[in-house]
């Protein structure tokens, strides 16, 4: 079995394939601090609450970590506990995706693996937009190709950043208000900051459509797309797994089936 770890600033996404099947998936908050034998520790538990064996079957590991600190526990993690080398998504890895930026290898691994994942799903051209501690947009051209993309403050940073700096606002649930004009100081931080940020995504989509051509397919992800793409205008397509997806794509490029 395959055990697949995408590690983010603010949450790691795991998920444990047998052949293509997700067959379990968690989140779990991202430590930079954690040892290799406390996420292992992590890791066994959650296994164990499917019934499967932290230490008989899995047969591959492969992460894709923006955390560095994270990367190297994770790396010593594997080697330790599992006696074999995790696949890792960095410079020099196959993934199939010709990636066409200035500067290629300041790509981010999890941007890399949902285009992967993306193009797996739907033909090019293509936009990527993953809901988490950043809310990223992808552009995949009509080749194939990577191109770059957009990175914008997540919805709850720039919520925590109004909260913390405006002193007679206070800390809400942020949900759909019922009307865009809010009528009440909570109605009106909620349509500010939830249905701002899904105009937001409404106006990159459509610019990014425009430069890639007019005719696109949009896929979400992260966190908080369940959060967001309610209150968006544009055809979107959540796929919650599609990191998972790439992951288990660039393990196969790189190590054969699972």
């Amino acid at each position: 079995m395959l055990l697949a770890v995408d590690t983010g600033n603010t949450q790691t996404h795991i998920g444990i394939f047998r052949r293509e099947s997700l067959v379990a998936q968690w989140r779990t908050s991202t430590e930079p601090g954690r040892t290799a034998d406390e996420l292992a520790l992590i890791f066994q538990q959650f296994l164990a609450l499917v019934g499967l064996s932290f230490s008989r079957e899995v047969t591959g590991v492969v992460l894709g970590s923006v955390v560095p600190a994270q990367t190297t526990a994770l790396r010593e993690m594997v080697a330790r506990y599992f006696h074999f080398e995790p696949v890792v998504v960095e410079a020099g890895i196959r993934t199939g995706l010709p990636v066409k930026t200035d500067h290629p290898r300041e790509v981010g691994a999890d941007r890399i693996v949902n285009a992967v994942a993306a193009l797996d799903l739907v033909a090019p051209p293509l936009i990527v937009v993953d809901f988490g501690t950043a809310t990223t947009f992808d552009a995949v051209g009509e080749r194939g190709d990577y191109l770059g993309g957009a990175i914008a403050p997540g919805l709850e940073i720039s919520a925590d950043a109004l909260f913390r700096v405006a002193a007679q606002i206070q800390k809400v649930e942020l949900v759909v208000p019922d009307d865009v004009i809010g009528r009440s100081t909570v109605e009106a931080v909620r349509s500010g900051v939830l249905l701002g940020a899904a105009a937001m995504v409404d106006g990159m989509i459509e610019r990014m459509s425009k430069a890639l051509g007019g005719h696109v397919s949009v896929l979400a992800t992260g966190g908080l797309a369940p959060t967001v793409l309610p209150a968006c205008n544009s055809t979107i397509r959540h796929e919650p797994e599609l990191t998972l997806m790439g992951l288990r794509l660039i393990y196969e490029r790189n190590a054969g089936p699972v």
